[in-house]
């Protein structure tokens, strides 16, 4: 009887689309992340996708001492693979961005694969009232917001990262992206097996339909047949209902707090942790089984715990 397929969770803790004023419960400092984290990890997670923030604004912080304390903590009180965050806010320079995951060396980096407008503006649709001063300017301010990932800054990152065998979280946002990632394999430049992570529902990349999904997935399969492992992060109200169609197409889910604030319609989670719990019980719901840490590991080849710089 062969074996059963694991599906791998990953959690975004925290992040740059939301801001503090959106939910009580964002995790803003580092032990508040700490925490976050490794409730994820016990709730099912294998992998920890992490940002950082300023702890008294809750501001995106792309310092690299501003990871280490809560790096640290996790690392000790859990068997997580860490993935570190090369998009930071899209806001920042590229070497801005990189230099967590240059400085500390996480097992994995997230890597934004194509430039692109990136509307965080419909939230002021439904948040009124913020705390601090940069938050509804940083909204309004995506109007008119390039989020820039040119091939020069992709093979920048590419580059420099792997030299230290970091893999990637390959964050695929529309069709186009897959065909870069498509370039940068062909150039030897990745190396298989890569986990893609197909993004649905930001404002500028591809949507949130099932026909959306199936698009990105038979896309991604002609491209790189069985040389890819294939995520899945919807964005809002789309979250759990892609992560339903990607375990049951085979593949692996995101969830978090930096995509996600709800639980259900109208409800804030409460934590990163209840929507791991979701995610486990739709997979565990299919038959399926949720893949340890060390099962992710093996999964994607990662060089292990221990190679890290923190």
């Amino acid at each position: 009887m062969p074996a059963q397929r694991k599906v791998i969770i990953t959690c975004a803790v925290t992040g740059a689309i939301h801001t503090p004023s959106m939910s009580p419960h964002l995790p803003i400092t580092p032990q508040e992340i700490a925490d976050a984290a490794v409730g994820a990890v016990e709730a099912g997670a294998a992998i920890i996708h992490l940002h950082a923030r300023d702890p008294v604004t809750g501001k995106p912080d792309q310092r690299p001492e501003a990871f280490r304390p809560f790096l640290e903590d996790i690392k000790k009180r859990s068997d997580a693979v860490i993935n570190l965050t090369t998009g930071g806010s899209p806001y920042m320079t590229v070497q801005e961005r990189m230099m967590p995951a240059k400085v500390l060396k996480p097992e994995v980096a997230s890597m934004n694969m194509g430039t692109m407008n990136f509307g965080l503006f419909p939230m002021l649709q439904r948040f009124k009232e913020f705390k601090f001063d940069w938050e509804k300017p940083y909204l309004e301010g995506s109007k008119d917001l390039i989020f820039r990932n040119t091939y020069g800054d992709l093979e920048t990152v590419l580059t420099e990262l792997s030299a230290n065998q970091t893999r990637y979280e390959f964050e695929c946002y529309d069709t186009s992206h897959l065909y870069n990632l498509a370039h940068f394999v062909d150039r030897g430049m990745v190396q298989a097996p890569f986990f893609v992570q197909t993004v649905f529902g930001i404002l500028g990349g591809i949507g949130s339909h099932p026909d959306d999904v199936m698009h990105m997935k038979r896309t991604a399969d002609r491209l790189f047949g069985a040389d890819y492992r294939w995520s899945v992060l919807g964005a809002g109200r789309s979250q759990m209902p892609i992560a339903a169609m990607s375990a049951s197409m085979g593949g692996n889910v995101r969830v978090g707090l930096e995509d996600s604030l709800w639980i259900g319609a109208g409800k804030l989670a409460e934590s990163n942790a209840q929507q791991v719990r979701k995610a486990r019980e739709i997979i565990e719901g299919l038959g399926l089984q949720v893949a340890t840490p060390d099962e992710a590991r093996e999964i994607l080849q990662l060089k292990g715990k221990n190679a890290v710089a923190f």
